[in-house]
């Protein structure tokens, strides 16, 4: 990071009382002591007083953080026209085809919003119009998106709607794993039987195909394959929301659904398709498209605009150059590989799953390994950012460290949050 710091940064702690009484009791800082960024820089952030840290966290900005490539598109079509989807632009339809050629045939329209919770609203809007119907399942600790249709069924922020069934996500870890995929599917049928029964049958079944919140299960054992014929059986449609797991982020394929050979009826992809610039789509069946508009206006002033465009084709072009699914994949085996050997090494490490660039470190108690260890996780997130690096933390419990750094993490950046990862773990209270 060569750029000179800005001039007298504002002190962090006026800055963060400033915020409280600016924003409100709603938001939430990470960390027991916040972050306070000022530059990006690939898999890099640094702070205020000019502490570098290395990002595994954060996965909007896909390609990494301030691409040159991608701001370069940005300025220079921002410079020329910025407008919508009422006018033609080669752009915009240029993106569309490029996106949607990423995809398995039968899924040949793309919608275009600003977000991730844009997509997956427009989602609901199709399946009701499709179907006729207004339920909907989804997983235990899912979350969705921030408008109030999807809050109603993000049951990681509230008690879910009436016409809302949750089910528990394919988990192999409490589980028996030979079963995980069958008993969601059937967790599934048992949702929609009780949709029907109370007058609302279900529309739908949405699921985060790596289930982010649910603690990340992203075995490749059918469950999404299962589940999709579950609610197919039962009238209703499948959609893959993958805001989380998309653009390579699990390695070897473009999309996490794909690791089942399932082909959704609708695809949500939201904040990593712009890099940090606000973009979402929804990817679908043409017919489901043609129906929706024989009864709707679709319209979104922003959605599809020629610059969000230009953002697009950029990351695009930056993500086939570095040939995505196979890197991801190759740099995703050797951090499992040092993952799993913390396993081994340290019992308050009870589970390790994940695929690519997407990993899911269950913490336990090591005497009980069932219970899960929400502390040790606070501990371990917060430790490892005064070490200088950044991780979440995941699940019903906040129990998972969730791990998944910008795709253009390298093995030596895995290498750097394994050594402090290990420290962590040797210096944690079981």
């Amino acid at each position: 990071m060569s750029q000179d710091l800005p001039a007298s940064p504002p002190a962090s702690g006026d800055l963060l009382a400033r915020r409280r009484r600016a924003l409100g009791a709603a938001y939430r800082l990470f960390y027991d002591e916040p972050v306070h960024p000022v530059r990006g820089e690939d898999v890099w952030l640094e702070d205020a007083q000019g502490k570098r840290y290395l990002d595994a966290y954060n996965n909007v900005p896909v390609v990494g953080h301030a691409h040159p490539a991608v701001v370069e598109a940005l300025a220079r079509q921002a410079a020329v026209l910025n407008t919508h989807t009422r006018y033609l632009h080669e752009g915009v339809v240029e993106y569309a085809e490029r996106l949607l050629a990423l995809f398995p045939a039968g899924l040949d329209n793309a919608m275009f919003t600003c977000t991730g919770s844009e997509a997956n609203d427009l989602a609901l809007r199709v399946a009701i119009e499709a179907t006729g119907r207004t339920g909907f399942i989804v997983t235990r600790n899912a979350y969705h998106g921030v408008t109030r249709s999807l809050a109603d069924m993000s049951p990681s922020l509230r008690p879910v709607a009436s016409h809302v069934r949750t089910v528990p996500p394919p988990d192999s870890y409490r589980g028996d794993p030979a079963l995980a995929a069958s008993r969601f599917a059937e967790a599934v049928q048992a949702a929609a039987d009780e949709l029907a029964q109370a007058g609302t049958p279900a529309a739908a079944l949405m699921v985060d195909t790596v289930f982010a919140s649910d603690g990340i299960h992203t075995e490749s054992n059918q469950a999404l394959a299962l589940a999709a014929a579950a609610i197919r059986q039962r009238g209703g449609l499948f959609i893959a929301d993958e805001v989380q797991g998309g653009l390579a982020r699990t390695g070897r394929t473009w999309w996490a659904f794909q690791r089942d050979g399932v082909l959704p009826d609708m695809v949500s992809l939201g904040k990593p398709m712009g890099n940090g610039h606000p973009i979402g789509a929804l990817v679908l069946r043409s017919d489901l498209v043609e129906e929706f508009g024989r009864k709707c206006r679709y319209f979104n002033t922003f959605g599809g605009n020629t610059v969000s465009a230009a953002v697009g084709l950029a990351v695009l072009d930056a993500l086939q150059a570095m040939d995505a699914p196979n890197r991801v994949a190759e740099v995703g085996a050797y951090l499992e590989a040092g993952l799993r050997r913390l396993a081994a090494a340290h019992p308050i490490i009870g589970d390790v799953r994940g695929r690519g660039l997407y990993w899911g470190v269950e913490l336990v108690n090591a005497r009980r390994p069932a219970e899960p260890a929400p502390a040790v996780a606070a501990a371990l997130v917060n430790g490892l950012r005064h070490a200088g690096v950044l991780i979440g933390a995941s699940g019903p419990q906040a129990n998972v460290l969730k791990i998944r750094p910008p795709l253009t993490f390298q093995k030596a950046h895995a290498d750097l949050l394994l050594q402090a990862l290990e420290q962590q773990c040797a210096a944690a209270r079981p």
